[in-house]
């Protein structure tokens, strides 16, 4: 792998990619996604189609290097996500880089409908959810181990939930999604990256990065460009939205 933009460098070793991803300490969100040009994020469902080995070794530095993974129920149902084990390749690279082997998981469900009994659910597991999901399914995710943190009344409060993770000492984000998520978190403005791969490859797919209008355009700063076998990896800083813009103007 090799770094275009910015101080082009050949043959990005694993510190040497852990470093061109590694934020300065405090607060952020960063979102990781994988796309094609024309926006589609997944083949026959999944996003593992646009995957290459490249973007795998991104997402396991992204993991390596957050406090907290944050991702939509939807998307942790569909790819299967399970706790990070600490002999995985990630947990290999966290204990390389001294970070703690365990990595938690956030999973935003509205109604909180994550099922008590999967594997996904344990100690290290948050569920972020609302007032309005029913209080049962709350208490079952609790009694099966997962902390519950309500956030907001009818729908998740994004704000607060980034701000109820700080709190437990989970200051450093990677967001994996899904759209739905993404273009909540982009409304509500608590996104400071977005890191997109960019896959070479037209899909087609109705399965879009962003799935809706955003309440304004959100303007972004390319900071960094990687690029491998085709494949671009995009580091892109979340500046003021359109309308923020006209405002301070």
């Amino acid at each position: 792998m090799r770094r275009l933009l910015p101080s082009p460098t050949e043959d990005l070793d694993d510190a040497g990619l852990v470093e061109a991803y590694r934020l300065p300490p405090g607060r952020s969100l960063r979102m990781d996604f994988v796309a094609s040009p024309d926006g589609s994020i997944a083949v026959d469902g999944r996003s593992a189609g646009l995957g290459s080995p490249g973007d795998k070794r991104v997402f396991r530095v992204l993991r390596a290097l957050a406090d907290v993974v944050l991702v939509g129920a939807g998307t942790a149902g569909t790819e299967g996500y399970r706790p990070v084990a600490p002999d995985s390749p990630v947990g290999r690279l966290r204990e390389a880089i001294g970070r703690p082997v365990e990595l938690p998981i956030a999973v935003v469900s509205r109604r909180a409908s994550i099922d008590p009994s999967s594997a996904l659910v344990t100690a290290s597991t948050l569920v972020v959810t609302c007032a309005a999901a029913d209080a049962d399914r709350r208490a079952a995710l609790a009694e099966a181990g997962a902390t519950v943190l309500v956030c907001g009344d009818d729908d998740v409060d994004l704000p607060a939930a980034v701000a109820a993770l700080a709190e437990r000492g989970l200051e450093q984000v990677t967001c994996e999604g899904g759209p739905q998520l993404l273009h909540a978190a982009l409304s509500a403005g608590v996104v400071d990256e977005l890191d997109l791969t960019i896959a070479p490859a037209l899909v087609g797919s109705a399965q879009r990065l962003l799935p809706d209008d955003l309440p304004a355009p959100v303007g972004l700063e390319l900071r960094q460009v990687l690029e491998e076998d085709g494949v671009l990896f995009t580091r892109y800083g979340v500046t003021a939205t359109s309308s923020d813009q006209v405002e301070s103007s």
